[in-house]
């Protein structure tokens, strides 16, 4: 039940996406941040599966990087999200990666922007957009109240109304939210949304035995 969604405001873009770590009926944990930093002005929120999507973002960000190390400047948002296209292309044939992407980013020559990049290598350039079974509400939503010169108060008013609609309207809801903005300021993490956390692991007790030897 994941979801990621994202929308470009006025001078900004936000991304927003679910923090569970679930396999089949199992949740593992309720605070998994599937939102990456790729450098200084990009984000990446991705769903699919687990494997796939912690392999796949990292392996963009290391290259991301790479190429600013090797040439001395960052990509542009769009030359990141057509090089995240082409790797999820090339692979769509051999081996291809259950993932879904948002790319959001902060170029100083044209301002924010936000790609939608499917498991198909499907690239497009979007205001607002969304992945998972939340999409259906949070897309909704969207689409209702969404205007291209949101204030950035406006936008995450907007992003708390999607998740409370995916909470009281999806069966099985995630609990809780990361959302992470970028604008000429940079790449950050804005808020957590959260209705349960994680217990702490408690250290198993020491053996009286060994203790004592």
């Amino acid at each position: 039940m994941e979801c990621v969604f994202g929308l470009v405001g006025n001078g900004f873009a936000v991304i927003a996406a679910d923090t569970s770590a679930v396999n089949s009926i199992l949740v593992h944990k309720s605070n998994e941040d599937k939102v990456m930093i790729l450098d200084s002005h990009k984000l990446m929120g991705a769903s699919g599966e687990a494997g796939d999507r912690v392999q796949f973002t990292e392996y963009i960000q290391k290259n991301v990087s790479l190429y600013q190390f090797r040439n001395g400047i960052p990509l542009t948002t769009s030359a990141a999200a057509n090089f995240t296209r082409g790797e999820l292309a090339t692979a769509l044939r051999k081996n291809p990666y259950s993932v879904n992407v948002l790319l959001a980013g902060y170029d100083a020559e044209t301002g924010p922007s936000l790609y939608f990049i499917d498991y198909i290598a499907t690239l497009h350039k979007v205001d607002k957009a969304a992945f998972g079974y939340g999409s259906y509400f949070s897309l909704a939503m969207m689409d209702r109240h969404y205007h291209s010169n949101m204030s950035l108060n406006e936008a995450i008013k907007l992003v708390d109304e999607c998740i409370a609609e995916i909470r009281s309207r999806l069966v099985v809801a995630p609990p809780n939210f990361v959302i992470k903005i970028v604008d000429k300021d940079g790449a950050r993490e804005y808020a957590w949304r959260q209705s349960i956390k994680d217990k702490p692991t408690a250290l198993p007790s020491a053996d009286p035995i060994t203790a004592s030897a």
